[in-house]
């Protein structure tokens, strides 16, 4: 999809980063993925089969999140620690370049992997995602937020200052967000509940395109996770909202059932665990209704899908949390 944010790069730029690695000559390459932030590619090798894909951050001096600089960085972290530490699949990294000198940009190139998006296959993958959720789960940590802003010592504090950093993300195009204003007054009413969440790692972006799958010679399905850029500590919780997208957290059964199979703290619906799910709900919400004011003009679809989902998630979010009374 069209962005702002993506950073096209010319032939002769791709080609001396390729020589800068030595990785080889370049043959070809093209566009890759349905990203809306990075630009990346698929690069063929002179001589050889091999592929290997080129993910640009922005350009410097483009405009972005507050959460989303230096994203690329630490999306190289987040890479290892799903490596290190679980075993769902992730792509090897061959080069990384923070340097600018050939453009003004991060970048890293990692191997490409075999298998399709999720999202282009017809198979029932929500009990898998929540699966491979539960695995990161199991990585925790004594300070919440995102790594490349700020640490804080409980969830509250963490989810606070990133609601803060998102309504003046949108101050900053001459917006502002009412309904950011108000997910901001919830946090400091459920500031108790929020400040028992535990902290993990979240992906909090759990999307089918997010996810390759390939079908074995056996007739089995392999998966592998692609861009965990958007990782932060915290509750995790928050990643229950892209599982069966749009639901009530209680009426999850497939999510909730495949998870709690595998976890190794079952979630168990409660009222406090509620307020901790709506809050985040919220905070996509916020999310979606700022990011379009950096990554869209109101002619692109882009503007519009966002403007109904974070309609839509403020609605079904705020309905539960100015009932709660806890």
């Amino acid at each position: 999809m069209k962005s702002k944010t993506k950073y096209f790069l010319t032939n002769d730029q791709i080609v001396k980063i390729f020589n800068k690695a030595t990785l080889g000559q370049v043959e070809n390459y093209y566009p890759l993925g349905a990203g809306e932030f990075n630009s990346v590619y698929c690069i063929k090798i002179q001589g050889s089969e091999i592929e290997y894909v080129l993910k640009v951050a922005p350009r410097d001096g483009q405009s972005v999140l507050t959460y989303e600089k230096d994203m690329l960085e630490v999306e190289l972290k987040w890479y290892d620690k799903i490596a290190n530490n679980t075993d769902i699949k992730v792509p090897k990294i061959y080069f990384s370049d923070f340097s600018r000198e050939i453009i003004d940009a991060p970048y890293f190139i990692m191997e490409k992997l075999n298998g399709v998006q999720l999202d282009k296959i017809k198979i029932n993958s929500t009990g898998r995602l929540a699966q491979m959720a539960s695995q990161i789960h199991k990585i925790t940590y004594d300070k919440y937020g995102y790594e490349q802003n700020t640490l804080y010592d409980n969830w509250y504090l963490a989810i606070r200052s990133m609601t803060e950093s998102l309504i003046k993300d949108a101050e900053l195009m001459g917006r502002r967000s009412k309904r950011g204003h108000k997910l901001l007054k919830y946090i400091d009413k459920f500031k108790g509940i929020l400040e028992e969440a535990p902290c993990c790692m979240v992906n909090f972006d759990l999307w089918t395109p997010n996810v390759l799958c390939d079908k074995g010679v056996n007739g089995e399905y392999t998966y592998a996770w692609i861009d965990p850029e958007r990782t932060f500590w915290g509750d995790y919780v928050a990643d229950f909202v892209a599982l069966e997208f749009g639901k009530n957290i209680e009426d999850k059964k497939i999510a909730i059932d495949a998870y709690n199979a595998v976890a190794k703290t079952p979630l168990v619906i409660t009222d406090k665990i509620k307020v901790r799910y709506y809050v985040m709900e919220a905070y996509l919400a916020l999310i979606q209704e700022v990011e379009k004011y950096y990554r869209y003009s109101i002619f692109n679809y882009g503007w519009y899908r966002n403007v109904f989902s974070s309609k839509f998630l403020y609605n079904h979010a705020f309905k539960f949390l100015q009932s709660v009374q806890l």
